[in-house]
């Protein structure tokens, strides 16, 4: 499976998910935030789902949209957490 992790998203959990065999980006490996609908643009042109903290890509996707090959939303979850449900 391939995922783009959104900045807000752990670093630590970019690790977790490559150990067990997923092609895995992370925006905040990146050298600037290009902002949300260029990262739902990227996700969506690498066949990548997107996992965030931020509601703002549902907006984009249900309001405006924007096309994309699945969003996560991780709400009120530790980091732990984060890496075991993904």
């Amino acid at each position: 499976m391939k995922v783009l992790l959104d900045t807000c998203v752990w670093g630590g959990v970019k690790k977790a998910l490559e150990s067990a065999g997923y092609d895995v980006v992370w925006t905040g490996d990146w050298s600037e935030d290009p902002g949300d609908r260029e990262i739902l643009a990227q996700a969506y042109q690498e066949n990548r789902i997107l996992v965030t903290l931020d509601k703002n890509f549902g907006e984009l996707a249900i309001v405006y949209k924007n096309p994309h090959h699945g969003i996560i939303r991780l709400v009120n979850l530790s980091t732990q957490e984060q890496v075991e449900i993904l």
